[in-house]
């Protein structure tokens, strides 16, 4: 038969090695957080809103005497912008000499939508693109995909453009 002291001997032991157990497995998931095992969820960003200008210029204008042909569709070569903001100060809208309405979807090379805008008309944009999530250290494939739609009724779907850009990230 246990005495006394034998069962209390016996629950320190349990008690010890359950303290143990958690201080072990608690040092191996520290261990493999800090060599980036687990890497942290991407942070979404929080309230943030773009300002639509309807005196939005990308301050190209054509050369003089040339005929507008077609669309414009703002083009770019590349961005940069701190990790871990929630804003992209890049240029985008519907130039002004247009006679369609346009959607401008920014987002990754691999699907990533960062950004999506109301109807812009002829004339409105905006300078500073709220971003969907935040992103780390690094340069990405991006780009601008407009989608261009006739100022009727329905906003019937025309063609849309892409305008790949180099987002680099500091």
């Amino acid at each position: 038969m246990k005495t006394d002291s034998d069962k209390k001997r016996s629950n320190k032991k349990v008690i010890i090695i359950a303290v143990a157990a958690v201080l072990v497995i608690a040092a191996a998931t520290a261990i493999l957080y800090f060599c980036g095992v687990f890497s942290p969820a991407k942070e979404k960003a929080q309230g943030v809103t773009g300002v639509i200008s309807d005196n939005w210029d990308p301050g190209v204008e054509l050369p003089e005497g040339e005929q507008k042909k077609g669309t414009q569709i703002p083009g770019y070569s590349s961005a940069e912008m701190n990790a871990g903001d929630t804003t992209l100060k890049l240029s985008i809208g519907n130039p002004k000499v247009n006679e369609v309405g346009m959607y401008a979807t920014v987002k990754l090379e691999d699907g990533t939508v960062l950004y999506e805008s109301e109807l812009l008309k002829p004339g409105q944009g905006l300078t500073e693109i709220p971003l969907t999530e935040t992103l780390e250290k690094g340069t990405y494939d991006a780009m601008v995909v407009y989608q261009c739609v006739a100022l009727d009724e329905n906003n019937t779907h025309l063609n849309a453009a892409e305008s790949g850009f180099q987002l680099i990230v500091k």
